[in-house]
């Protein structure tokens, strides 16, 4: 049997990996070994971690890393120690291969760790671009150091073979968000109001706001006018998804407080909804709004419209549901009107995103490579 260690980080990151975890619980030539660190472990961010133990998902090891700051310092000496604790954790386990999803600084640090311990590693959701983020560059990173690829859409492949790996281990498969709607039952808006005690009325805006990581000194500059152009809608019932613990993290989530404690009767905020909560509001919503991937890719796919605001997720590719914006007030306020005139699509859209069985597809690619055999002196893969 083959040891496959999936290493988890972040809330928005276990809610995409829950289709592979699935496949790898139900198979039995694998075990699956769970490791959770980051945000999971960090009581500003819920401890999600127990909502990891409440699906029944084993976790082999609990790695704490995140320092109580959110300053360059604080993350650089974070992924230091995780570094460290990851490879402890390795040496622990002896995983076969590591499975990673995306690019924050947690999963650079595993595959690092990974990459030293010569554990291959495949990466999901690499070759894409988000220009606001330093995540951009540990994504692009992680992929040199991955043996499997399995990218979302055609245009991510390419780009992956662009950084010189071969096509052979490059897979497009989708992405595994939309497998994840797909086998949810997302809970009704009567059905939410009960578990949040509180009222959704319509119109209503779920809001996600990171700090674009790659720009100085543009939280506040950002975000008090989305918040302002929030205030032009009066009766627009207002859902804020608290951010995570990057650069001005702490921050935003302030600000958001502020805001909710002015507008206590329209402005609800939450830690951590879990994925099956999120998505259901984001079903509800009459829009989504700030720029977050999940305005780009999960929103398309259950037709609602997305306001995606500055350059954070710019370089992604993006269903004609998304509407970009500048971080001014007005510019904000015309694309919130744009948003709201769209009614819920009759159709579904058009998304790039989706595919058939992606996390099959992935599982059946890792075993075929694992029972092949694995050359780690990868080549680089030069264009004709």
């Amino acid at each position: 049997m083959k040891r496959l260690c999936v290493v988890t980080g972040s809330r928005a990151e276990y809610g995409l990996l829950k289709p592979v975890l699935k496949r790898i619980q139900q198979d039995n030539d694998l075990v699956l070994q769970m490791i959770v660190t980051g945000m999971h472990l960090d009581h500003r961010c819920g401890l999600t971690y127990k909502e990891i133990e409440k699906d029944n998902i084993h976790i082999d090891e609990k790695i704490e890393m995140n320092l109580a700051s959110d300053t360059a310092i604080g993350i650089c000496k974070s992924m230091g120690i995780g570094l460290i604790s990851l490879a402890e954790a390795y040496d622990r386990l002896k995983p076969d291969m590591i499975i990673l999803l995306g690019d924050r600084y947690e999963i650079f640090a595993a595959a690092s760790a990974a990459m030293i311990h010569k554990i291959p590693i495949a990466h999901i959701h690499g070759g894409e671009i988000t220009q606001g983020a330093y995540d951009d560059s540990m994504r692009h990173a992680i992929s040199k150091m991955s043996y499997l690829h399995f990218t979302s859409t055609k245009e991510y492949r390419h780009r992956v073979i662009q950084l010189g790996e071969h096509p052979d281990r490059v897979y497009e498969v989708g992405a595994l968000g939309i497998e994840n709607i797909k086998e949810m039952t997302l809970l009704s808006k009567r059905e939410l109001e009960e578990t949040l005690n509180i009222q959704l009325k319509k119109p209503l805006a779920l809001v996600t706001f990171h700090p674009a990581t790659l720009e100085k000194n543009t939280t506040i500059i950002q975000l008090e006018p989305l918040l302002e152009a929030l205030d032009y809608f009066k009766d627009l019932t207002v859902i804020f998804t608290k951010s995570n613990t990057d650069t001005g993290g702490g921050m935003i989530n302030e600000m958001i407080n502020q805001y909710t404690s002015k507008n206590c009767k329209k402005a609800f905020a939450f830690t951590s909804l879990g994925s099956l909560r999120y998505l259901s509001i984001m079903n509800c919503s009459s829009f989504v709004i700030g720029n977050s991937s999940s305005g780009i890719i999960e929103a398309p796919f259950l037709s609602v419209p997305t306001v995606d605001i500055g350059d954070r997720q710019k370089g992604r590719v993006k269903p004609g549901s998304v509407i970009n914006s500048d971080d001014s007030v007005q510019g904000i306020i015309v694309a919130i009107q744009k948003a709201l005139s769209y009614e819920k699509y009759k159709t579904k859209i058009v998304t790039p995103y989706e595919k058939e069985d992606t996390s099959h597809q992935i599982i059946s690619a890792i075993k075929q490579a694992l029972q092949e055999g694995i050359e780690l002196k990868k080549g680089f893969y030069d264009f004709e």
